[in-house]
């Protein structure tokens, strides 16, 4: 399972590059404010910056939600950088958008996907990515899990390409019950991907270890 990370912070997003596993970067427009990033020069500059730092996969979301302006937004965000996927939102402009992308070899990536239903539309107009956003299924008492063994199930019926890239991860188990699934993808905050380091064996049998060490070195 590939990891992305879910931010704009720079100093994040390095990070999770240094420690060997990222994979991919998503962000969105509240992510983009949270970093105090405003404007449409600014906003292609970090996405830019982002770039620069990760391998591939730099999901940049369009704000437009019309036809024409998505693709307008669309080709601009991918004119930054060939790691550049255009995050489109499950709407109707937005289905007919990633049809139109697809047929001119622009990379998508499906969002705000809440049901199997849009899982197919996403996938038979070409999306390249989808993410259903599992937290905010749990939020309102639907098992987001239960969505993402639907879709893998779907997908591998009938050999759909569209990965599965599955989003709003808050904590550990969701990750790791993801990658139980199937998901191709999970992206989530810099902080579970840090906890999938933690347990307290693994603290107790180092400072055993280490004890050892200097009791023998005395």
């Amino acid at each position: 399972m590939q990891f992305f990370i879910d931010t704009a912070n720079l100093g994040e997003i390095k990070e999770a590059y240094d420690l060997g596993v990222l994979d991919g970067v998503t962000t969105n427009p509240s992510l983009m404010a949270k970093e105090g990033i405003s404007g449409a020069d600014n906003v292609k500059a970090h996405y830019k910056a982002i770039c620069n730092i990760v391998d591939n996969n730099v999901s940049a979301e369009v704000i437009a939600t019309d036809f024409d302006g998505i693709i307008k937004e669309g080709r601009e965000l991918a004119k930054i950088d060939d790691k550049i996927v255009v995050k489109v939102p499950m709407i109707k402009d937005g289905v007919k958008a990633i049809k139109k992308f697809s047929s001119d070899g622009i990379r998508t990536n499906c969002t705000l996907v809440f049901s199997a239903g849009q899982a197919i539309l996403a996938a038979k107009a070409g999306a390249s990515y989808l993410s259903p956003f599992i937290g905010r299924l749990d939020d309102i008492s639907q098992d987001g899990l239960d969505l993402i063994a639907q879709v893998r199930h779907i997908y591998d019926n009938y050999g759909y390409e569209t990965e599965v890239l599955a989003a709003s991860i808050r904590h550990t188990m969701h990750l790791i019950k993801c990658a139980e699934i199937g998901a191709d993808v999970a992206t989530c905050p810099l902080k579970v991907i840090m906890d999938l380091l933690k347990h307290p064996l693994t603290d107790s049998g180092l400072e055993k270890f280490l004890a050892d060490h200097k009791k023998a070195n005395q």
